[in-house]
């Protein structure tokens, strides 16, 4: 029987576990420019000995910054930054991927640069709000891409999984989730337009399908993964046909020979059956589980065979050496919300590991 524990081969690159670290925002690259920071280096550097870390979400270009302080991968400082946090990681054995995360309609012209506005596939407001430097503020009606913006986001998305290659990433999740572009395009209720990249099913999928292209003719293939959350009604999405728009995804992206798909579940595990069953590559799961964190024994998903290996959230960010106590069954640390985002040292590296 295959466990959390055995060591797996993802994308030609051998992982010592199928324990994942799942993207976490932290907002905290202070750094100028939005480059990460030693405090950054020293934080994924603690948590190396996961099969597969997955970075927090790295806009690809200043228009898909969403939060505060989050990181890019745009610039050449930026770049420069990224090498000391990936050397850091590969000196202790561990191997790291970059999420690149567009935003889309998620954020507020008061973070982005030189007048910028968000941007999504139409020009449809999410309802609810963002946290500023100045405070919450409502999410404003985004500006609706043009045929030639469109094109330059997936170019954009392609130059910087060129970046995160030359800064010593061992390969890019795109983040296709979480109600950011990606996801925006796919939802119904956020992309309204009636021409290609929108309308009917393939429509829909397209931009998913044509950023996915682009990123694997850069880097190759063998070092993508795509995150999903089918269904998922973060950040005001509403996908009232998951059944068919996912599946009719992962028959597009199938034969491309991508590294992993990456489930964050929701409720409808027959569902997360269908999309196994699907998919020929490595299946990465981050198990439903709300309104709780995902629990220690998610790793018997790999026992049972629903996933490859398994995704932890909130108890990576609280256990530095969170493999080592799920194998010998804990204990583990609290994780504390107060410092999830943004702050110094306290809540992100302070944590102890078992020694």
């Amino acid at each position: 029987m295959t466990t959390a524990f055995d060591p797996i081969v993802l994308g030609g690159k051998p992982l010592a576990n199928r324990v994942v670290m799942a993207p976490m925002t932290r907002s905290r690259a202070f750094g100028p420019g939005a480059e990460p920071t030693e405090l950054m280096a020293a934080y994924y550097a603690q948590r190396a000995g996961a099969g597969l870390i997955v970075t927090e979400g790295i806009q690809p270009a200043p228009a898909g910054q969403g939060y505060p302080d989050t990181p890019g991968l745009h610039t050449a400082g930026q770049v420069q930054a990224w090498r000391t946090v990936t050397d850091a990681v590969h000196r202790e054995g561990g191997v790291i991927f970059a999420q690149l995360m567009h935003t889309g309609r998620i954020g507020h012209p008061s973070l982005l640069p030189d007048g910028l506005v968000p941007v999504g596939p139409s020009a449809v407001a999410a309802k609810g709000q963002v946290y500023t430097h100045e405070g919450p503020k409502d999410f404003v009606t985004p500006r609706e891409l043009s045929e030639a913006e469109i094109r330059q986001a997936i170019a954009d998305f392609a130059t910087a999984a060129r970046n995160a290659v030359e800064a010593g990433f061992d390969g890019v999740e795109i983040h296709g989730a979480n109600g950011y572009l990606v996801h925006q395009f796919l939802a119904p209720n956020a992309n309204r337009r009636t021409d290609s990249w929108g309308g009917d099913t393939e429509g829909r999928i397209r931009f998913a399908v044509e950023v996915v292209t682009a990123v694997a003719e850069a880097i190759g293939s063998h070092r993508v993964g795509l995150r999903i959350s089918p269904g998922n009604p973060y950040n005001d999405i509403a996908e009232d046909n998951v059944g068919e728009v996912y599946p009719a995804l992962l028959e597009r992206l199938a034969p491309m020979g991508l590294a992993y798909l990456h489930l964050l579940e929701g409720p409808d595990r027959q569902l997360t059956r269908q999309l196994r069953k699907a998919w020929p590559a490595a299946f990465v799961l981050n198990p439903f589980s709300h309104p709780q964190y995902t629990a220690p024994d998610a790793v018997a998903l790999v026992d049972e065979g629903l996933a490859d290996l398994v995704a932890f959230g909130a108890l990576f960010l609280a256990n530095p050496d969170l493999p080592r106590r799920l194998a010998v069954g804990g204990p583990f640390n609290t994780p504390d919300p107060a410092t999830f985002y943004g702050g110094d040292h306290r809540g992100y590296t302070d944590y102890p590991t078992l020694d």
